[in-house]
């Protein structure tokens, strides 16, 4: 499943990410918001659902080739998360949902 189709069928707002980047595939998913635990642990091409808004949000989906960031809970990404995002096309998807109910959502869709 692409990255636009994660964020269609469980009505994402795409915050960041270009064309390119919304047609990687998502394989897997990881749940956390202990960054050193996510770059160890996190699958390559991954959906990341993480609370986490800060920029180094950006460097460890970087670093673990993570296919999209999912900020659950309403959570909003600052002003540096956004524009590294973009720089660097990460998609980075938004969600009211928390992240219990985004991780059973997501487990539904991939298998």
């Amino acid at each position: 499943m692409t990255v636009q189709t994660l964020a269609e069928k469980l009505n994402l707002t795409v915050l960041s990410g270009g064309a390119d980047a919304l047609n990687r595939e998502v394989t897997g998913g990881y749940c956390g918001d202990l960054l050193s635990w996510v770059m160890g642990r996190a699958p390559q091409n991954g959906a990341w659902i993480t609370i986490m808004s800060n920029v180094n949000v950006a460097a460890v989906a970087e670093l673990a080739d993570i296919s999209c960031v999912l900020l659950a809970e309403g959570v909003a990404p600052d002003a540096a998360l956004l524009s590294r995002a973009a720089a660097e096309q990460i998609p980075l998807l938004q969600s009211p949902e928390a992240a219990f109910t985004l991780a059973g959502k997501l487990y539904g869709l991939l298998r």
